[in-house]
């Protein structure tokens, strides 16, 4: 019998890739999303990836009462959890949000969890807990110290491990997968599904490619005057596909094998690009030229990480093998594909 697994923010960009990965892995999937930051006619195109169509619930994690009936109508084994506010500069602006949508709707999962025999969950999580490595610590290890949160948004990632750690050594009867990933971008190889934020885009590839194909008028740069070697911010960007891959293999270590209660696993390259090397490589890829300008730093932002991830490597069995030069076509292909269905 097929394991069913639930998957919050499914609709979203990570959220809806880790469900194509999961169905072609052979699971049942569930979805949970209360399309605030998603379209649920992403699932038409899961349906039209992988054939099969996936349950779905507009929903939202922090209402307890209509998780708990989703849990009740389903044999939910495993959860990944990625519903979330995620924007680091709206996180400034905003906290008492970023504090309640990304704290109750975990604790509400994890009350759950024992009620209705749910095994494990895999967290989203981020780089963010790490704040600002010092030189020492970087490329970044799941060792190196937590710092404090640059934003709101960084400070909820740390709130919720310290949160599923505090759990279960509580005696609580779950395993847990703690992924602290890197910068997810790209979009799946049939352009079918990608990155689609409602209204101004927080991260920088849809920013990107929005400024490529015209929509936007000019790519802002936020600050050139980093300890880089470019003067702008460095980031490990992982392709969205390898990263989704990688939420398939914790699951599967979760549910299936003999494995501590609770693990840590930085997902990333292992390589750090600057946000002019990412401009760079786009426009070598797609032969696009970009409008792009610098502009003052932006609160909230770190100065540079990337990851070391051999523990992911080793330990999970996973290795991000897909090349940025792809990883960006995948981008504009989105794009383009956006354009002839008349969106944006």
């Amino acid at each position: 019998m097929k394991q069913t697994i639930l998957v919050t923010g499914g609709t979203g960009f990570i959220g809806s890739h880790t469900t194509v990965e999961l169905i072609n892995a052979g699971y049942d999937v569930v979805i949970v999303d209360n399309l605030s930051n998603s379209n649920a006619n992403v699932i038409d195109g899961i349906e039209q990836i992988t054939g099969v169509r996936p349950v779905f619930y507009h929903a939202d994690c922090c209402d307890l009462d209509a998780m708990d009936k989703i849990f009740s109508a389903h044999p939910i084994k495993g959860i990944i959890h990625f519903a979330a506010s995620k924007a680091v500069g709206e996180s400034v602006q905003k906290p008492l949000l970023y504090y309640k949508n990304n704290i109750v709707s975990l604790v509400n999962l994890l009350e759950l969890m024992p009620k209705h025999d749910v095994k494990g969950i895999i967290f989203s999580s981020s780089c963010t807990v790490y704040g600002q490595p010092d030189p020492e610590n970087l490329p970044v290890t799941e060792s190196a110290p937590i710092k404090p949160a640059e934003s709101p948004y960084g400070n909820t990632k740390q709130i919720n491990e310290e949160i599923i750690r505090d759990d279960i050594n509580s005696g609580a009867p779950i395993k847990a997968i703690l992924l602290r990933y890197f910068n997810p971008i790209g979009s799946h190889p049939t352009a079918i599904i990608g990155e689609l934020p409602n209204g101004v885009p927080m991260n920088l590839i849809p920013f990107v490619t929005q400024t490529a194909i015209g929509i936007r008028e000019q790519l802002k740069v936020f600050g050139n005057d980093y300890d880089t070697p470019d003067g702008t911010c460095i980031r490990d960007y992982i392709y969205v596909v390898d990263l989704a891959k990688a939420h398939v293999k914790a699951m599967q270590r979760v549910l299936d094998m003999d494995t501590p209660q609770l693990e840590v696993f930085n997902v990333g390259t292992g390589r750090g690009v600057s946000t002019k090397e990412i401009i760079d490589a786009f426009e070598k890829a797609t032969g696009v030229k970009l409008n792009w300008a610098y502009a003052p730093r932006r609160a909230g932002d770190i100065e540079k990480v990337w990851a070391n991830p051999d523990k992911a490597n080793n330990v999970l069995g996973w290795t991000a093998d897909t090349s940025l030069e792809d990883t960006l076509k995948s981008a504009w292909n989105w794009q383009l594909k956006l354009r002839e269905r008349g969106i944006q």
